[in-house]
Order: structure tokens, then C-alpha cells, then sequence
């Protein structure tokens, strides 16, 4: 099939090309009447505008870079996906980039991007307390951070672990647990500084005193939620609800209560922390379990960088995005 043109959009709507043009551009004087059919007509015939052409006229090249640290893609994917979202609708296209921690790598990831003329740039990685291993402080580009630290002249944007952790701990407490455990990972990760912090402040608000050993630190694995709970009941003081990290370790707690005989959630309440659906779904009984809202963390980041590259001011500093609750079967 030929490739539908503009002039194709323009005979189809009976308007000249200039008010097509200006219509589908966003340009100009077009009647809001006259603008929503031309669009509608470009839809119907599947009209998509020359890439090259827009970026002769606007000086623009209409792509973004995804700089990641994150080779698992565990959280850049639903990131990625959230800011295609938020950016397909302007016509602009995403070019990723897995930079692992090698600063080398990541500088020439970075100046491949600048050669190609990107719009702006996206830095997003694995941990929101670590930068990644390059300065993108003086481009001449616009940069956003989502998930991975930026500095504090720039739009940072994280998921609000605190009230995610209040969400979980609260819906433990609202099932009637009294006797709650948080299972966490490393103690050296901000994220489990701010919920263990959280995890406390809910309990006491609640007037619930925190057990002896209220946090269990450890790794980010199902192997480590599978001997916290070994070591738990090795006392005969046993948890009620136990919250977790991640839903890794979720799943590993599960499946230690389960090898001991306890009736999940009626003996125990089990709730996570990322819904990774892939994990969560297939853990018996599905895991409720918090989720971060990583897609639509990735829109926001994808429409505030638009914002910049557009010139319109856009608050800086740290943006802290809702965490939701998905409660299934534990």
C-alpha cells in the first residue's frame, strides 16, 4: 500500500494543505470544529506524519533517550512503557539505552544520543538512592529522572514508598492482625530505611506495640523470605501479618508458611511491595501486594520532559507518586 500523504488528508477533508498542515500540527488559526475532523479524517485513512519532514521544520527530531542501569528491565520496562504512552500521541519515539554500571559505556550511550540529535533524556535505573554513572547536569538537553537519584535542580520523579508502606501495614491491621512483621532487604537501601520508618509509625498510630524483632533485614530473594520465616518460628512468639520488601520475598514467606501447615491468610496475612504480576499472580494464594505504579511514573516523566522541551515551565526538585494497593488472596 502507498503511504498516505497530506495532500491525501487535505482532498479527503475538502481543505486546502496549509489548513491540514496546521490542523494535524497544532498550528495556526483552525476552528476547533474544523481541526477535530481533519484529525479524524488523518485517523480514518491512517495518516502518519514524515518523521523527517517535522523535524526540518520544528528543528526537532521527535526521540528522547531512556538511559538505564537496570539490565533485568524489571523496572525500566514498565517505565518505558508509561512514558511511550504519554508520548505516542505527539509523535515521539523512544531510544533505550542499558548502560549496566559502566561510566565508559554510558558516556558513549550518551553522546551516541546527542549525535542523533535527541529531544531530551530520561535517566531511570534499579535503586532511587544511587545516581547513574554519568553527568547529565550541563547537556544541552533537557533530563528527568525517574526511579534513580537527580539532583535537586531537576524533576525527580519516585513512588511515595512511605504511603505505600501505611497502605499495606493498614490493611493488615484493618484484617485484624495485631502481631506484624516487616520482612524486608538490605538495610543500606533508602527504600527500606523509608518503609521500615513507615512500617513503625503506622503500628503506633494504631496503637499496636512493635514486636522484639519487628524488621527482619536481609537479601532481595525468595531464599531469604523462606529462612526469615524458619527463624520466626523458631520462637514461640509467631506473627499474625507479615509485611514484605518485595514480592519476592512475599513468595518465599508463603511458601515457608505453607511447608509449616498455616492457613494463608487465616492464620497469617501476606502482603508484598512491587506487584510483579508475574510473581504475585502465581503465588498460592495470589499475593496482595503493593504496586508502585512504575507505567504511570514513566507517563508523567515522559510528559514532563515534553513540557521542557517545549520551554514551559515545569516544577523542579522531587515528585512523589501514589503507590495502590492490589489485594488478592493473602
Amino acid at each position: 500500500m502507498e503511504r498516505v500523504t497530506i495532500y491525501d488528508v487535505a482532498a479527503a477533508a475538502g481543505v486546502s494543505t496549509a489548513t491540514a498542515s496546521k490542523a494535524l500540527n497544532g498550528t495556526g488559526r483552525v476552528s476547533s470544529e474544523t481541526r477535530a475532523k481533519i484529525k479524524q479524517v488523518a485517523a480514518d485513512l491512517g495518516f502518519r506524519p514524515n518523521a523527517l519532514a517535522r523535524s526540518l521544520t520544528r528543528k526537532r527530531s521527535f526521540t528522547v533517550g531512556l538511559l538505564t542501569d537496570d539490565t533485568y528491565g524489571r523496572f525500566t520496562l514498565p517505565v518505558m512503557a508509561g512514558i511511550s504512552e504519554g508520548l505516542i500521541d505527539q509523535g515521539v519515539s523512544v531510544f533505550l539505552c542499558a548502560i549496566e554500571n559502566n561510566p565508559e559505556l554510558a558516556k558513549t550511550h550518551v553522546d551516541a544520543m546527542l549525535d542523533k540529535q535527541i529531544d531530551g533524556i530520561i535517566a531511570t535505573g534499579k535503586r532511587v538512592d544511587r545516581s547513574l554513572p554519568v553527568d547529565l547536569t550541563h547537556l544541552p538537553v533537557p533530563v528527568v529522572y525517574a526511579l534513580t537519584a537527580g539532583p535537586d535542580d531537576a524533576v525527580t520523579i519516585l513512588p511515595d514508598d512511605s504511603q505505600g508502606t501505611r497502605e499495606a501495614v493498614g490493611h493488615l491491621i484493618r484484617k485484624g492482625r495485631r502481631r506484624i512483621i516487616h520482612i524486608t532487604g538490605p538495610s543500606t537501601f533508602q527504600v527500606v530505611e523509608e518503609r521500615a520508618a513507615a512500617f513503625f509509625q503506622t503500628l503506633q498510630a494504631a496503637g499496636l506495640s512493635s514486636p522484639q524483632a519487628a524488621v527482619l533485614y536481609g537479601s532481595w530473594s525468595e531464599r531469604w523470605g523462606h529462612e526469615a520465616v524458619a527463624n520466626l518460628w523458631s520462637h514461640d512468639e509467631r506473627p499474625d501479618g507479615i509485611f514484605c520488601g518485595n514480592d519476592q520475598i512475599a513468595r518465599g514467606v508463603v511458601d515457608g508458611l505453607r511447608e509449616r501447615n498455616i492457613d494463608i491468610p487465616n492464620d497469617v496475612s501476606v502482603v508484598g511491595f512491587d506487584n510483579w504480576e508475574i510473581v504475585a499472580e502465581q503465588t498460592r494464594p495470589p499475593l496482595t501486594t503493593v504496586d508502585m505504579n512504575l507505567k504511570e511514573l514513566g507517563r508523567q516523566a515522559g510528559q514532563a520532559l515534553l513540557r521542557l522541551v517545549n520551554g514551559e515551565a515545569v516544577e523542579t526538585g522531587m515528585w512523589r507518586l501514589p503507590c495502590t494497593l492490589v489485594v488478592r488472596g493473602s
